[in-house]
């Protein structure tokens, strides 16, 4: 029994997982889960595919990277999401690492 605790600043770290009473953290999405639910919502952020793009060079500036927050100039290599949102190559493959969707987009 936690007795007169405030459970609702516990928190434990259990193999990479930080629970808190709403839930626990995906270490894929950021999103809270419910505890009920935490293995059903893994399989399904783990082997949701990841976004295909197309591969261009820029043909003219076109304002900033949200990513790594440096400008889109002409020459570089990019990428535009289905969205139509576009980053630097480089900047969408390192978030594609650790995120499924668009960075301005997530719930896409």
């Amino acid at each position: 029994m936690l007795g007169r605790r405030n459970t609702n600043f516990m928190q434990l770290c259990i193999s990479g997982f930080f629970i808190l009473w709403q839930g626990i953290k995906c270490p894929v999405c950021s999103k809270f889960v419910p505890p009920d639910d935490v293995e059903c919502h893994l399989v399904m952020c783990l082997t949701k595919p990841r976004i295909i793009y197309n591969e261009d060079v820029l043909v003219e500036d076109k304002g900033e990277c949200v990513i790594c927050l440096e400008e889109l100039t002409q020459g570089d290599t990019i990428a535009r999401l289905p969205c139509l949102c576009i980053y630097h190559k480089v900047c969408i493959d390192a978030w594609f690492k650790v995120n499924r969707s668009c960075p301005e987009h997530p719930l896409d």
